[in-house]
């Protein structure tokens, strides 16, 4: 019977006990996500604060009753809806269209054999290094022959490819079994399925990785849409109409305004990479082990 009472005593856990080396790390990791965030958090409780809160000396840190009017006076003042609106086309158009692009042109990169592939590759890469102000009149041009300037349509069409869309997708379809593609060839695929139906889902963390960056980019995409839509204020995505809100500022009085426009245009891309966080990890730890 003291065998088994003695059997029945609790098993001890091992307490889990972190090194020197580490407890400064998650320390140091801490502090860093603390001071990245400070800036976000600041905006997001100055635009719920009252204008006399905002002008306050000392500053205060949280308002004493939060309230929701700064969003509804950035509606009136910017249009919100239809700036919105004209963000959301041109984020998720650009963005499918990149994805598209990048994935075709990434495969006839990385599976076909032609003349001149390498040369051609190079060339590709090579426009990534050019800064965006060198091919705006350029581009500013083309889209003048082609009747775009002044609408979406004109912001929409020198962003349907991506260098480094078509880098990253060409990178992570090489790690695709040439066996796996050959297969589905004798089985009577289409380039076009196999494409979509095979070679797509094996690379889903960087099209994931992908459709952050482009989206992101083209959401805050400030200069390009300034010059081509020459001043159709209709046609304004909402961080060019954010602008007015600069000016529509005076002093502090209208400090929670202005947080409060900046909170509704960071909101859709936080929220995205929210939604994408796994697979934007994925593709980060799939690109690290393929060297």
């Amino acid at each position: 019977m003291s065998t088994i009472a003695a059997d029945r005593r609790p098993i001890e856990r091992p307490r889990l006990r972190l090194k020197p080396g580490a407890a400064l790390l998650t320390l140091l990791i801490i502090v860093i996500a603390v001071i990245a965030a400070f800036p976000l958090a600041w905006m997001v409780m100055s635009s719920l604060k009252t204008p006399a809160e905002t002008m306050q000396v000392p500053p205060v840190w949280l308002p004493a009753t939060p309230n929701l009017d700064a969003y509804a006076q950035v509606s009136d003042v910017i249009g919100l809806g239809r700036s919105f609106f004209n963000s959301a086309v041109i984020a998720l158009v650009t963005t499918v269209a990149i994805i598209v692009t990048s994935l075709m042109a990434g495969y006839a990169f990385a599976k076909y054999q032609f003349k001149h592939r390498e040369a051609l590759f190079a060339i590709l890469i090579a426009t990534m290094f050019l800064p965006p102000i060198v091919t705006l009149i350029p581009l500013y041009r083309i889209t003048g022959y082609l009747g775009l300037n002044g609408s979406l349509a004109g912001v929409l069409v020198p962003n349907l490819a991506n260098a480094f869309g078509i880098f990253l997708m060409r990178q992570f379809i090489k790690g695709v079994p040439d066996e796996l593609i050959e297969a589905a060839r004798v089985d009577g695929s289409s380039e076009l399925r196999i494409l979509f139906q095979i070679v797509a889902p094996a690379v889903l963390p960087a099209i994931a990785a992908l459709t952050l960056f482009a989206f992101v980019y083209h959401w805050n995409s400030y200069l390009w849409p300034l010059t081509v839509l020459q001043g159709n204020a209709d046609a304004y995505p909402l961080v060019i109409s954010l602008s007015r809100l600069l000016s529509y500022n005076r002093g502090a009085l209208n400090t929670g305004l202005v947080m409060a426009g900046a909170t509704l245009a960071v909101l859709p891309p936080v929220l995205l990479f929210v939604m994408l966080q796994r697979f934007f990890v994925d593709s980060i730890v799939s690109s690290g082990v393929k060297g």
